[in-house]
């Protein structure tokens, strides 16, 4: 997906009086622009609403709904997380901010569904069984996500690095030894992590197998990676929905453990063994120690 800012900028002396208004109006206000009508664009940048969809056509889509659609992706990374709050504000409605946010995020993992490719999941399956070593990098907001796939996959390996770094340059001391046959997984989401593309690009050149999971094809992960999942995230208010995303990661690890299933077996009867010696899940009262009146 290109950026779509980009492409109006080079375009830009090409444009009529009435298209330079719109794309002007699009390069103050992009944030408010991607979410306004044909008509309501029109009339903030003082044209009309069918000089709106002829501009959509101009820059190559197929009517003002599919210029829009791009428009929204591509911003999602610039927003700052003022102008998240600012525009969730005015798309969802205060008094129902639950079934908003839920019925949101149904639509985000059905769109992925969707959207996935089958044959390229199996392939990170295959490569990440086959792997020497895994690194999984994932910061800020991603980072949670990183540390829920690192818990699963220490069930199932003995080779598994999660990456917990505060500074550019503590990531890559600890991704310094990343090699041929290595696989290295990064996850991030707009606003992307600039620290975990560069570590990913770096381990690309070192010779590792380097795996996304982020949004989209324009997404700066994606553009250095040897494979990618794509998994629908978008804003909930300044908060970063990454149901979708868990959802994937979910399946990544129920597909490795099928693979793995023997020796997964093995671990978690010895680890059962092990929390109940101590005591780490609060199982409840026995039932023999239950008295009854």
């Amino acid at each position: 997906m290109e950026d779509i800012i980009k492409k109006m900028k080079e375009k830009y002396f090409t444009f009529s009086k009435g298209q330079k208004l719109i794309a002007d109006y699009i390069f103050e206000h992009y944030d408010k622009a991607a979410f306004m009508t044909a008509a309501k664009l029109g009339e903030e940048a003082g044209v009309s609403e069918s000089t709106v969809v002829r501009f959509a056509t101009e820059m190559g889509y197929d009517g003002y709904p599919a210029f829009q659609k791009v428009l929204r992706e591509v911003i999602k990374s610039r927003l700052t997380a003022v102008q998240r709050l600012e525009v969730s504000s005015k798309r969802i409605d205060s008094e129902s901010v639950l079934k908003s946010v839920l019925q949101a995020d149904m639509n985000k993992i059905r769109l992925t569904l969707e959207e996935a490719d089958p044959d390229i999941f199996n392939k990170i399956v295959e490569e990440i069984l086959s792997a020497n070593r895994i690194y999984i990098l994932g910061v800020r907001s991603s980072a949670p996500l990183a540390s829920f796939l690192g818990f699963y996959f220490n069930l199932i390996f003995e080779n598994v690095r999660l990456v917990n770094t505060s500074s550019v340059s503590e990531m890559f001391e600890q991704i310094v030894n990343a090699r041929e046959k290595d696989v290295v997984i990064g996850i991030s989401f707009p606003r992307y992590s600039k620290r975990t593309s560069k570590a990913m690009q770096y381990a690309k050149n070192q010779g590792a197998t380097v795996i996304a999971i982020t949004d989209n094809h324009n997404s700066p992960l994606a553009k250095c990676a040897d494979y990618s999942l794509f998994a629908r995230s978008d804003m909930a208010s300044f908060v970063d929905s990454l149901v979708a995303p868990l959802s994937i990661i979910n399946a990544l690890i129920v597909a490795i453990g099928l693979k793995r299933k023997d020796s997964l077996y093995k671990t978690l009867s010895h680890l059962e063994k092990i929390w109940d010696e101590y005591q780490v899940y609060d199982k409840g009262e026995p039932y023999s120690d239950l008295k009854h009146d």
